[in-house]
């Protein structure tokens, strides 16, 4: 008997797979497709961490979540802002069955080295550098910890709004500008594994100091933090906004309520969004002329403010590139939900699976 033939009859005899159809014919006779039964499968734990925001949630093979979605308010740059996300994985954790729990996948921003885990944003003495020793020791799980820009590019080509397109870039607009990019359907890291800084360009002609010690990067024009930045300078020199009342009662404004009061067609707010639009927009042309994608989808947090954000960015692209190359590259925005977690369920499976992150899966 074939080898895959004994395989699968083991498997279907175990319940761990269970058959879904026949594939379109080729010619001969239809092959029989399968998929894994997630009722006799392991769970998954899915954490994604941004700079202010911690989700964490239990899902199975089918990315259906077995528990709800926990996020809690976490500024990284707190002392306990590590012993915050494991007292929330915790929570999690215990509105479900431990046991069947196999693995966890964690995204976090920063130079994560996918191999080893290790996030070398953070000093060797901070809990977040060995974030994948520190989290498997704490629950004595296997961990796998990926870029949160890199992984939402995974979920975006596997299953969201990039399936089974070839070429894409992938704008992670959250608080900084992430970049995954997907190159002949494969996740391309670079020579030393962290490719994709596009936030850290030196297209901006601010004198701002961005995160990483330099001056002139995207990041401090492009971002959803300039966005909060600049319409909270407006909402102190007393512009007329409906943020203005949010703003009197809590003194800081933040990225989500920037979002929908633009949305909503808030005039500040849409000032202070379609400035990042733009750079956003002349950060975009340049990838188009280095990379020439067939797809530059926008997705993070961000991806909300579409109806915002598209004109100022197309007319960056138009103003900043060549035509020849740009007008035969979509930009498009995600409505994939929960993109982060997706992303790091995406990554505990890939890990796991191959202990290398390649976007092939099967469906």
């Amino acid at each position: 008997m074939p080898n895959i033939t004994n395989a699968v009859n083991k498997l279907l005899q175990l319940n761990l797979i269970e058959q879904d159809g026949l594939a379109p014919s080729t010619g001969g006779r239809r092959a029989a497709q399968f998929v894994p039964n997630e009722k006799h499968l392991p769970l998954i734990l899915s954490i994604a961490i941004d700079q202010f925001y911690t989700s964490v949630v239990v899902v199975d093979f089918k990315n259906q979540y077995k528990t709800a979605i926990n996020t809690e308010v976490i500024d990284l740059r707190e002392d306990d802002a590590y012993e915050k996300i494991i007292a929330l994985t915790k929570t999690t954790i215990q509105q479900t069955d431990a046991y069947q729990i196999y693995g966890i996948g964690v995204t976090i921003p920063g130079f994560v080295d996918s191999k080893t885990g290790k996030n070398n944003s953070y000093s060797s003495n901070s809990p977040f550098y060995d974030l994948k020793t520190n989290i498997q020791k704490e629950f004595n799980l296997p961990t796998f910890v990926e870029n949160d820009s890199s992984a939402i590019a995974i979920a975006e080509h596997k299953f969201g709004s990039a399936k089974s397109i070839q070429d894409v870039m992938v704008v992670n607009l959250n608080w900084g500008v992430g970049l995954g990019m997907i190159l002949d359907n494969e996740l391309y890291r670079g020579h030393s594994g962290f490719a994709g800084e596009f936030s850290h360009i030196p297209l901006s002609d601010s004198n701002k100091l961005c995160s990483c010690g330099k001056k002139g990067c995207l990041e401090v024009d492009a971002s959803l933090l300039a966005a909060v930045e600049s319409a909270t300078n407006s909402l102190k020199s007393g512009e007329v906004s409906s943020l203005q009342s949010i703003f009197k009662q809590q003194k800081y404004l933040t990225g989500d309520q920037l979002l929908s009061a633009a949305i909503q067609g808030d005039q500040l707010a849409m000032e202070a969004v379609n400035k990042i639009g733009y750079m956003l927009g002349k950060g975009i042309a340049t990838l188009i002329h280095i990379i020439n994608p067939e797809l530059v989808l926008i997705s993070g947090r961000g991806a909300k403010a579409k109806d915002v954000l598209l004109p100022k960015i197309q007319s960056a692209v138009l103003e900043f590139s060549i035509k020849r190359l740009s007008q035969n590259t979509k930009i498009q925005f995600s409505n994939t939900e929960n993109i982060q977690l997706l992303g790091s369920t995406c990554i505990c499976i890939l890990s796991a699976d191959k202990n290398i992150y390649k976007t092939q899966l099967i469906d």
